[in-house]
């Protein structure tokens, strides 16, 4: 019985650490492979800011870079510690009946930050609450995707840059009140966002529809399921890759229009932080530039990875491989 039991029990330890060893390694190469490439980034980097000069100095490298990533929280907390104070001097004077006010200090990075997120997360949720239902709709009547087509072939390839002054006309003159609960420039924003963003969800949510098996659209005619019950179960299920690639196309077109539009229009966000540094022309504002162009490569990422669990959560195929 002895022997029995340690004979069976070979095989499944065998099995338990070459499952071990290959997730081990598949956890080394995912973490070292990266490290190596920043690391070698990072070289490469500050290698080469060393030969390159500009008007406002030498190109800064990768210490100099952190340095004001530093210098930037720490103005940060500098600015919520002035704000803090002046709401409570108001809130001693408030004592006598005096109206609050609000505080009007400057806007910090991480403030900056914040209006862009809002911003691009407001723009891509209209646009995709127009564009998912609008490929659907595409995708299962050929006769209005005919009618569609011209339209979107024409709009796509429009600039944001050429959006941007249309858009802020428009708001200007509909938008007239004089106290506006929501500030323009978060709408000129927003609103152009959303017109770019629109195009690659509605062409291929209207591909993934228009590519579910006939046999599947048959099977649910039989079965007489109603037009809603059909797209709910049977179109979205099927569609969801390619949707979602529109989605996430979607989403990085819109944080790159985001920052082009904010820089233009001077409008709020992180587009306005690196206009706004590039004029100041200070012994710090290249490296600064610097600190802004890798938080929005670095949150154009972390966008496009919160994309892939969502679309992990929702897709029935879990065992697809998602890049």
């Amino acid at each position: 019985m002895t022997t029995s039991a340690t004979t069976a029990g070979t095989p499944r330890n065998g099995l338990f650490i070459e499952v071990a060893g290959q997730r081990l390694v598949h956890f080394i190469s995912g973490l070292l492979i990266p490290t190596l490439a920043i690391v070698l980034f990072l070289g490469l980097w500050g290698l080469g800011a060393r030969n390159v000069q500009t008007s406002l100095g030498q190109l800064p490298g990768p210490v100099k870079v952190w340095g004001q990533v530093i210098a930037l929280y720490q103005e940060h907390q500098a600015e919520r510690q002035k704000e803090a104070a002046f709401y409570q001097r108001q809130a001693e004077r408030n004592t006598a009946q005096v109206q609050g006010r609000k505080y009007t200090g400057k806007p910090t990075f991480a403030d900056q930050i914040l209006t862009s997120l809002i911003t691009v997360a407001t723009g891509f949720i209209l646009a995709s609450l127009i564009a998912i239902p609008l490929g659907i709709l595409c995708g299962m009547s050929a006769t209005l995707y005919q009618a569609m087509n011209p339209l979107i072939q024409v709009f796509k390839p429009v600039s944001p840059l050429a959006w941007l002054p249309l858009v802020t006309l428009v708001v200007s003159a509909l938008y007239t009140s004089d106290n506006p609960a929501i500030p323009k420039s978060f709408l000129n924003s927003a609103i152009t966002v959303t017109l770019c963003c629109l195009w690659p969800t509605i062409i291929n949510t209207t591909v993934g529809v228009a590519g579910v098996s006939k046999d599947l659209i048959n099977v649910s005619r039989v079965l007489r399921l109603g037009w809603l019950t059909r797209v709910v179960r049977i179109v979205l299920p099927s569609a969801i890759p390619l949707m979602f690639t529109g989605l996430r196309l979607s989403l990085g077109i819109g944080w790159m229009v985001l920052i082009a539009a904010e820089m233009l229009a001077q409008n709020p966000g992180l587009g306005k932080f690196v206009w706004d540094e590039f004029q100041n022309g200070s012994s710090d504002s290249l490296a600064r530039i610097m600190v802004a162009v890798l938080v929005i490569g670095f949150i154009g990422f972390l966008l496009d990875q919160a994309m892939l669990v969502f679309q992990r959560r929702v897709s029935w195929d879990k065992g697809a491989v998602l890049r």
